[in-house]
């Protein structure tokens, strides 16, 4: 598994112009991904899109907005376009083995970012944050800010997709550590910000005496925050996030989120056009493996004046 050390992931966010690729590289890289309303996948996207841009491609970017039929539909575009590639956002880990197998009977060489799917061989490569490391990381810092005694509730992220088990269990592996935190509420809220402030408002009732939030990601997180505010409560409950988009580090700023694990988004994307050109031009990725982690950074108020841009923090 491909971990980056945090001076190569910072050395690799800067999607800066190669132009030696210029000469070499053409043909049409299909980049479909989840939804870039959220600002984690408006990211995957743009950063892909530069990268092949940079290396003399054209690019275009989709999205299927979590919906199998429309991400089925988004293949064969990819494919009737004649793609060099595709870059894809799998919509489900089950549910998109058929697309990928689609475009790779096609011919067409796929590379996955950010969420896997239950098949391997397929797929040249699958490129995704450390989950369980940046799961970790989160939860202990979640502790260290909410204490070990006490009671709280859980997010939970898009069931369809792998990395919400992930986080979940990685929070459950450090927090059960401490007998005395105890889980009153768990809730799936599917990524989605409206969702978290609409569930963390059942949680409250149910739970009006909670200390903390443990969130699968930030756009939950923010909702709950949401929902705590207009409660009165967001002083007596600490919350923590995952993704590290820039809504989450400003609330970081503003003291009403205490954490958020930084995905590293920008690296990995363009890292995942980079192997597509490698497939393109030598049949290889050059990577020794299909599945490759990325490592997951922590943001708190100690360092959030080093976040730099989108999904990016400087040394």
């Amino acid at each position: 598994m491909l971990k980056l050390t945090r001076r190569a992931l910072m050395a690799a966010v800067a999607v800066t112009p190669l132009m030696s690729y210029a000469a070499a590289a053409e043909g049409l890289i299909s980049i479909i991904v989840t939804d870039p309303a959220n600002p984690y996948w408006f990211t995957e996207g743009e950063v892909a899109k530069a990268t092949a841009e940079s290396m003399g491609y054209t690019a275009n970017v989709s999205a299927h907005k979590g919906d199998t039929n429309t991400e089925s539909t988004l293949i064969d575009t990819a494919i009737t376009n004649k793609s060099a590639a595709i870059i894809l956002d799998p919509a489900n880990a089950d549910g998109s083995i058929g697309a990928v197998k689609k475009a790779v009977d096609a011919g067409i060489p796929v590379i996955l970012v950010n969420a896997e799917i239950n098949q391997e061989g397929l797929a040249k490569a699958q490129l995704v944050s450390n989950n369980a490391q940046g799961a970790a990381l989160g939860a202990e810092q979640w502790v260290a800010d909410v204490g070990d005694a006490g009671k709280y509730v859980e997010l939970f992220g898009n069931p369809s997709d792998n990395n919400a088990a992930t986080r979940s269990n990685g929070y459950e592996t450090v927090i059960t550590q401490y007998p005395d935190l105890e889980k009153v509420g768990k809730e799936v809220a599917n990524w989605d910000r409206t969702q978290g402030y609409q569930k963390m408002q059942s949680l409250l009732q149910a739970n009006p005496d909670i200390i903390g939030v443990i969130s699968g990601n930030d756009e939950m997180a923010l909702g709950a925050i949401a929902a705590l505010k207009e409660a009165g409560k967001l002083d007596q409950v600490k919350v923590g996030g995952f993704d590290g988009s820039p809504d989450a580090v400003a609330a970081v700023k503003a003291g009403e989120m205490q954490y958020t694990v930084l995905q590293p988004v920008a690296v990995f994307s363009a890292e995942a056009v980079r192997q597509a050109d490698n497939v393109i031009k030598t049949g290889s990725t050059g990577a020794a493996t299909e599945k490759q982690l990325f490592d997951c950074l922590l943001i708190t108020k100690d360092n959030v004046d080093k976040y730099t841009a989108a999904f990016t923090l400087s040394e």
